[in-house]
């Protein structure tokens, strides 16, 4: 399985012929990335705000069928039950081998009953920039809590790089909370990949 970083929080999974992207957003709704131009045979969506629910920007092909099984839990895009940004969709993929978890724009706590159906998972995408999102110390947290194999921060700004909403932390504010952090030159990894550390920090596909 290889899981790819286009940018923000959209992330493409490849396995065996078969793609799935995750919260693709709009031309020109997120600063300093190109816009998202991806073959896929399916699309999910934590909501449906503009910088996530951009499902037109695809080229939806739908080959056959898929090798994955998709759990949902829903959750709140706030920490005051939804009254502020709406609902928020956490994914679950497994393949029978893998477990891969996309957390979405995931503000508040989770219920101990929620945590448990991600705990100890292969791969977690999570959101680490505050503002819209939990924190960089709220994710720390939540990876402490949930010990995943594989952690790849998304939903930040990168001053260097230019990219991302100027209201929202750095990689950086999240990596000084954890551990273990390698930054990669890459856009993807391979789930089988022997990785050393928890947190991989890529590159995304389509930053300047």
């Amino acid at each position: 399985m290889k899981v790819t970083w286009i940018g923000h929080s959209c992330f493409k999974i490849d396995k065996d012929g078969y793609t799935i992207v995750f919260d693709p957003y709009e031309d020109d709704s997120v600063p300093g990335l190109a816009p998202v131009r991806e073959k896929a045979d399916e699309a999910l969506c934590s909501h449906d705000h503009f910088d996530h629910g951009a499902v037109e920007v695809l080229e939806l092909t739908n080959k056959g069928d898929s090798p994955f099984t998709v759990t949902t839990i829903d959750t709140y895009h706030d920490d005051t039950n939804g009254s502020e940004r709406g609902p928020n969709r956490i994914h679950i993929l497994d393949d029978g081998e893998t477990k891969v978890i996309h957390l979405g724009d995931l503000g508040c706590e989770l219920e101990p009953d929620q945590l448990n159906m991600i705990r100890g998972a292969d791969v977690v995408m999570i959101p680490v920039g505050g503002f819209y999102t939990i924190d960089a110390a709220q994710a720390a947290d939540l990876v402490k809590e949930i010990r995943p194999r594989i952690v790849i921060p998304m939903h930040y700004r990168d001053d260097l790089m230019g990219f991302g909403f100027d209201v929202i932390g750095t990689v950086e504010d999240f990596m000084d909370q954890v551990e273990d952090a390698t930054i990669l030159p890459e856009s993807s990894i391979d789930s089988t990949d022997d990785l050393p550390t928890q947190v991989i920090v890529l590159r995304p596909q389509n930053a300047g």
